[in-house]
């Protein structure tokens, strides 16, 4: 587990830019935390890093958008899922096929469907307004084995 802090919006995409080089085809990163905590933010930053030019959006009514950069990436939402078996029809382990990376807000929702290989990215509400902090912990051998790469990434962010 890898707790950062950031002060502003911009620092949170950042953050999110500096995890995005380490991605690579089929991984789940799974973005939890309050309303406001910054999951969008966060992956603005990733898409960024990924070479993606569209503007990026929280696909909350769409339930997924899709966007092109070095790798595919599949960005869902499942704040509006009302139960597992939806989730699951949304073929979540299929999003993160074998040339693409899935992002996946509010995903506790999927923890059940996805399985066990995956980086969780939680973030939450800081003491000051734009103060967030965020916890990363890869699970599973696809980003344990990047664990100390992404430590090394992280080190502007990171906290006690």
């Amino acid at each position: 587990m890898i707790r950062c802090s950031t002060s502003s919006e911009e620092e949170t995409r950042d953050l999110g830019a500096a995890v995005a080089p380490l991605a690579e085809p089929g991984d789940v990163v799974i973005l939890t935390g309050d309303l406001g905590a910054g999951k969008t933010r966060f992956t603005q930053g990733f898409a960024r890093a990924l070479g993606v030019d569209e503007q990026v959006t929280s696909p909350t009514f769409i339930l997924v958008r899709r966007y092109q950069g070095r790798l595919p990436l599949h960005h869902a939402d499942l704040y509006r899922a009302e139960s597992v078996d939806e989730v699951a029809d949304l073929v979540l382990g299929e999003l993160a096929d074998s040339t693409g990376v899935a992002l996946v807000e509010w995903g506790e929702a999927a923890l059940g469907v996805i399985g066990g290989d995956m980086l969780e990215v939680r973030l939450e509400l800081g003491p000051g307004d734009d103060d967030r902090i965020i916890t990363l912990s890869p699970a599973g051998p696809r980003w344990s084995v990047r664990s100390q790469d992404l430590e090394k990434a992280l080190v502007p962010w990171r906290s006690a």
